[in-house]
């Protein structure tokens, strides 16, 4: 068994670590504070090639491995997760469902300026009404004429919805032939971008709700095959769970840095507070969830790159991480005490940031669901 990454890929984290540390860290909790979408920064991760990671160099991507992906998704989740998510969801359910399923004419068309990071994809998929169930869509496509849809429905909860260069939404609807999937360009009739979420987390994160009202589209917006748009998008999801799970992995060695320079640093009683075994152990388990969760995100991550199945092993790296990140988040904010209950500090915003783990891509519980239907179950 290998478990070293290459030259090269420990070359590009230590490229991902500089920018995380020197373009990111600084400004990060200013964002957060501000809700502030980063825009220069996304454009600066365009021009390193972050969007175009895992694309052929034929659309002006690097044709890098799934594994590499992670571990820029790693990199920049340490420092701050909004910005981690927008290249995850950028590339993994903006990019990948046009480089999976599209016609060659939408692949021409998108797939350079999604790899160069000129333009950002959203993926709607969520609706108002349904979270998990996203199976049970109540958006709809009506055919018109031979080649003209009308759409229309609601779809909440879409990240990198309504960026400056946000260039299309993919959404799923009804069809009389099965749910299908539309990309539908930013700016078309009768597609409107709500106002932002007021959030808990992710402050820097860009999330809206999308209206659809009588949106007209010809057969050229149809992504993929009629009918087979929602398990189109399952399978977009596998890989956008291991994603999910770098991005928890991320926060946790964030939480865990945090918390044991402070427990060095914060004296009490006269001495630091690290020497006393209920501080020093909760930074003993987040060290020991860092090595568990690495192990999960990067199997499940090789398992892909090898062309084998990986359903199940990227819903346990999403299980297992999510919820280790919520408890890092915990008690790194019980280890700094009250200064943790502050905006202001790291492990504040980590926590706020660790409960959507838990939640998108796919709940804790549809993950347990889908584990549990891998042993022949039928939760």
């Amino acid at each position: 068994m290998e478990f070293d990454l290459s030259q090269e890929q420990e070359s590009f984290r230590k490229v991902m670590r500089e920018f995380a540390e020197s373009e990111i860290r600084p400004y990060a909790s200013e964002w957060d504070d501000k809700k502030t979408f980063p825009l220069h920064v996304i454009k600066e991760m365009g021009k390193m090639g972050l969007f175009g990671l895992i694309f052929p160099e034929e659309y002006g991507g690097s044709g890098a491995d799934f594994t590499t992906f992670c571990i820029a998704i790693e990199e920049l989740a340490k420092v701050d997760s909004s910005v981690a998510i927008t290249l995850s969801a950028g590339v993994g359910l903006g990019a990948s469902p046009v480089y999976h399923f599209g016609s060659p004419q939408q692949k021409d068309e998108w797939l350079p300026k999604l790899c160069s990071g000129e333009t950002l994809g959203a993926f709607g998929l969520t609706e108002p009404d349904g979270g998990s169930d996203a199976g049970s869509t109540l958006t709809k496509a009506m055919r018109v004429s031979d080649d003209e849809w009308s759409i229309s429905g609601a779809k909440a909860y879409i990240t990198n919805s309504g960026t400056e260069i946000t260039g299309f939404i993919t959404v799923t609807a009804n069809t009389d032939e099965g749910v299908t999937a539309f990309l539908i360009p930013s700016g078309t009739p009768g597609l409107r971008i709500e106002p932002a979420y007021k959030k808990i987390g992710w402050h820097a994160s860009d999330t809206h709700g999308v209206v659809l009202d009588d949106v007209r589209v010809s057969n050229s917006a149809i992504l993929g095959t009629i009918g087979k748009g929602y398990a189109q998008f399952l399978a977009t999801l596998d890989e956008g769970r291991i994603a999910i799970a770098a991005l928890a992995l991320g926060l946790i060695r964030g939480c865990r840095d945090e918390a044991v320079a402070y427990a060095k640093s914060r004296n009490a009683f006269g001495g630091p507070i690290g020497r006393y075994q209920g501080v020093a152990f909760k930074c003993a388990d987040m060290d020991v969830d860092v090595e568990i969760v690495r192990s999960l995100v990067y199997k499940a991550a090789w398992l892909r790159d090898s062309g084998r199945a990986f359903k199940r092993e990227a819903a346990i790296a999403k299980l297992y991480s999510s919820e280790a990140a919520m408890r890092a988040a915990k008690d790194a904010v019980q280890i700094f005490g009250g200064a943790g209950y502050m905006d202001e500090t790291s492990v504040a915003r980590y926590y706020r940031d660790a409960k959507i783990l838990e939640i998108g891509e796919g709940t804790s519980e549809v993950q347990r669901v889908v584990l549990a239907r891998q042993l022949g179950l039928k939760p």
